[in-house]
């Protein structure tokens, strides 16, 4: 098929900000794109061919999306199953597949799915809701991370549990309890794999997390770690995406445990935040790939060029409403530092405005100069 350049059209469900970066690669290549949305502010609006505003969860919506395009993908996984059930059945080609989304988009059956496949992960015990769970806290071990199974991200939909009463605040809805494993870092790797069955690995990358809001402040690649350590996360992210068939792009979170194992985490089967570096990074970025995998198309190489660091860019603590970028001419002058703005017209505390990319020969200057980047701008409202 060609897709440049001629009547193919590409579907995104999602319009945020990877949809926005994931256009920037669809306009290098000429290939037309709809983008679906509930907000009519999304980033991916000014970007795309057409833009429709619509809930992402609801049949009739999604389904009368699909019809309109040749290739349907999405950059948030909570859309209607149901529809692009119905949409592969009628013969759509879906990246990644609904029966890959259906294993991942909760996150209970996520972890089963693990358990079922002797794949790597903390153990972990289901709850119908939190009223179930709270009648088993005795069975408990304390501490235990307290997650709920659909609708949580960026840190929402996460909280350590050291006493009973810390369970008082919460939804009550199905949720997993995880025992809590001591670890020294968490990584994460991207699987980029098409429909022929080509794959790829991106090199292991080191997140670190901010203490209080649970969200990844540096993502730093490659990850400071022991290369027999960073061999055996990419093998076992190679194995969970075999095992779940999928196509596109699969992030892969993990575990370093105190003794070097690897324990994974979580998945999410698009671009996602722990890849951004590879935009000034690697020879092929993250979205470049998706693309190139959900059209069948040679994947391309994942490997760095130079070591990369990535800020996120939340809104400041104490601010709400229209967003102003404070400082962000002083870094564009410093080598090597690329900010990216995502273009959404109201912050609010820890949301995820823009991320910065640092790149340099020397690692620790790179992480030198991601610390100065993160203490210069400041995220705030007008």
């Amino acid at each position: 098929m060609n897709y440049f350049s001629s009547d193919f059209k590409l579907g995104i469900l999602g319009g945020g900000q990877l949809g926005k970066m994931l256009l920037f690669d669809t306009r290098k290549f000429d290939i037309q794109t709809y983008v679906l949305d509930p907000s009519d502010e999304a980033p991916s609006k000014f970007a795309c061919n057409k833009f429709f505003q619509g809930d992402l969860m609801d049949y009739e919506t999604v389904y009368n999306f699909g019809k309109q395009v040749d290739v349907l993908t999405f950059e948030i996984e909570l859309v209607n199953l149901e529809a692009l059930t119905q949409l592969e059945n009628e013969g759509l080609k879906i990246y990644p597949s609904p029966k890959t989304l259906k294993g991942i988009q909760n996150k209970g059956i996520q972890k089963q799915f693990y358990a079922d496949n002797n794949i790597p992960t903390a153990p972990f015990e289901r709850f119908e809701n939190l009223d179930n769970l709270k009648s088993k806290i005795n069975d408990l071990k304390l501490p235990f991370v307290w997650k709920c199974t659909e609708f949580g991200y960026d840190g929402n939909g996460v909280k350590v549990i050291r006493q009973a009463s810390d369970l008082d605040s919460l939804p009550n809805v199905e949720c997993i309890a995880e025992t809590m494993i001591p670890f020294k870092n968490e990584l994460a790797v991207i699987v980029c794999r098409n429909p022929s069955g080509e794959i790829k690995t991106y090199p292991v990358v080191e997140m670190e997390f901010h203490p209080e809001a649970n969200q990844v402040e540096y993502v730093i690649c490659p990850a400071r770690i022991d290369e027999k350590v960073a061999e055996k996360a990419r093998a076992i992210a190679l194995n969970v995406s075999e095992k779940f068939n999928h196509v596109g792009l699969l992030a892969v979170e993990m575990f370093q445990t105190n003794d070097d194992e690897i324990l994974v985490n979580e998945v999410a089967p698009r671009p996602h935040n722990s890849g951004h570096y590879s935009i000034e990074a690697s020879y092929t970025s993250q979205f470049e790939n998706h693309l190139r995998a959900i059209l069948d198309l040679p994947l391309g190489n994942t490997d760095s060029k130079v070591a990369g660091i990535m800020v996120n860019l939340v809104g400041a603590e104490g601010f709400s409403g229209d967003v102003v970028y404070e400082n962000i001419e002083t870094i564009l002058g410093w080598n090597g530092v690329t900010p990216h703005i995502y273009g959404k017209k109201q912050t609010r505390p820890f949301r995820k405005m823009g991320h910065v990319t640092i790149v340099n020969e020397d690692m620790a200057e790179a992480r030198r100069i991601a610390e100065e980047v993160k203490n210069t701008i400041r995220v705030i409202s007008a």
